[in-house]
């Protein structure tokens, strides 16, 4: 259990950064303002669905790519 903690937490440090790397690589791109905001807008989404899998699979109700109700 102390394993699969430390590898989330890893994992979620991990996509973290890569986001937030993606985000600063799209605000310091010259982008006119709506395109901006939808590339910001998609990343974020992306962002949260892999972190909502993430947990969901450290919960124990997702194998790969499968969610399983109890």
């Amino acid at each position: 259990m102390v394993a699969s903690l430390v590898t989330l937490v890893v994992y979620l440090i991990i996509v973290g950064l890569v986001f937030y790397l993606l985000l600063y690589l799209i605000d310091n791109i010259p982008l006119a303002a709506p395109f901006n905001t939808v590339a910001r807008t998609i990343i974020l989404v992306v962002g949260v669905l892999i972190v909502i899998i993430l947990l969901l699979q450290f919960a124990g109700l997702m194998d790969g790519g499968i969610l399983r109700l109890k």
